[in-house]
Formats: C-alpha cells, sequence, structure tokens
C-alpha cells in the first residue's frame, strides 16, 4: 500500500492558504465556546470502511490494516475556525482516543442544528475556498495510532446570496459521526475564529452552502 499525501494542485489554493494563516485574515486557534455544552455520545457501532488506493498516516504506518475508527474510539472537537474569501469555517478534529490503531476515509456525516432545533444535513464540499482544500481522487485513507487525529474541514458561505438581506438563523451545535459509523456526538458550532456560529446561508436557488471535506491530514491543510 502507497502512502500519498493530499496536497493543493492549484496556485490559487496556495495563495488562499498563505492568506488564511500568514496574513491574519482568519484565526487559527481553538477556544471555548460561550457557555457551549459539554459532547455528547450516543451509542457506537463498529462498521467496515471500504479500502482506499492510498494511505497516509500521520506518524506510522503500521495502522493502514486496520479497522475503521467508530464514535467510541474518538475524540471530536472544532479547531482553526476563521473566516476567508466569503466563507467561514474551522476543521472538524477526530482524535484516536483509544488503546487501539483505526483508519478513516470518506465524508464525516455532519448535520446542523439551529438553536430551534433544525436540522439540515451538511453537504459533501468538492472545493472548499476556506482551507484551501479540493477533493482529488482517490480518498485517501487517514491511519491513526493512538493519540494521532485526522481533519475534516466544515465551511459555509458567510454572505446572504441573491435578493437576501440576511442568512438564516446560524448552526448553534453540529452533530458529526466519523465516516461509515451512525454513532454521533454533538460538539459546539461556535467558530472563536470568526466571532460567530457557523452560518446557514444559502445559495441563490436556496441550497444551503454548508458541508465538509473529506477526511485528510493537518499537513495538508493551512495551519
Amino acid at each position: 500500500m502507497r502512502f500519498h499525501i493530499v496536497r493543493d494542485r492549484s496556485v490559487i489554493f496556495g495563495f488562499l492558504a498563505v492568506a488564511a494563516c500568514g496574513l491574519g485574515i482568519t484565526a487559527c486557534a481553538s477556544q471555548p465556546a460561550p457557555g457551549a455544552a459539554s459532547s455528547s455520545s450516543s451509542s457506537s457501532s463498529s462498521s467496515a470502511t471500504s479500502p482506499a488506493n492510498s494511505t497516509t498516516s500521520p506518524s506510522s504506518a503500521s495502522a493502514a490494516d486496520a479497522g475503521a475508527c467508530v464514535t467510541s474510539q474518538l475524540k471530536i472537537s472544532l479547531t482553526n475556525t476563521g473566516a476567508l474569501a466569503g466563507q467561514a469555517g474551522g476543521y472538524l478534529k477526530f482524535t484516536n482516543n483509544s488503546g487501539t490503531p483505526c483508519r478513516m476515509t470518506g465524508w464525516p456525516a455532519v448535520t446542523g442544528l439551529t438553536a430551534s432545533g433544525q436540522a439540515t444535513r451538511l453537504r459533501h464540499l468538492q472545493l472548499s475556498m476556506f482551507g484551501a482544500w479540493h477533493y482529488s481522487a482517490p480518498t485517501p485513507v487517514v491511519a491513526l495510532q493512538p493519540g494521532d487525529s485526522a481533519y475534516a474541514i466544515v465551511a459555509a458561505d458567510d454572505k446572504p446570496a441573491g435578493n437576501s438581506n440576511r442568512c438564516p438563523a446560524p448552526y448553534a451545535r453540529l452533530r458529526v459521526s466519523p465516516p461509515g459509523d451512525p454513532a454521533h456526538v454533538t460538539i459546539s458550532a461556535w467558530l472563536p475564529g470568526a466571532g460567530s456560529y457557523l452560518p446557514s446561508c444559502t445559495s441563490a436557488n436556496g441550497s444551503p452552502t454548508a458541508g465538509t471535506s473529506t477526511m485528510t491530514t493537518l499537513s495538508s491543510l493551512p495551519h
């Protein structure tokens, strides 16, 4: 199995990555949300994930043959938050909090929840100005030793589109599942670097803009 780090191939994405953390447009820091509730976890189930053609690991290749990471093994948080180029968001951080290796590949399942409880399933992004990321096949496999972390961008447009004067109520919480596992945790959607909750702005045709990237490593993202 060969190793592959997801890298940006576009000059503009590289420029935005520098702008994001080099010029201070985005605040790459994680702070507790005002009055944020602690994460809550549902029951977990072990679910296999289909192998991909490439594997990358923050530390060692020995986790490559391990099973898929499940919610009960992971500590899930939101970090590296900010706003850039009309988007606001952050990085979902999945840390292997168990004593055994596991691996992650594909898109996490994320649902945005407003303060009133309205739920919206976040879409699968193909590119994101925030994080200077774009999808590239094959989907990488991120192998995690105990203590290692994998990441996924979560971002949304932060300005109303078309004739709208304002966006709908933002997402106050995010319900997050790792790829392939129906169990989930619920975390705050507060973005300290942007000074707001994750926007729920829609596109000109009314479709939600919030979405997530595939799992990747921090080294492949600006930070």
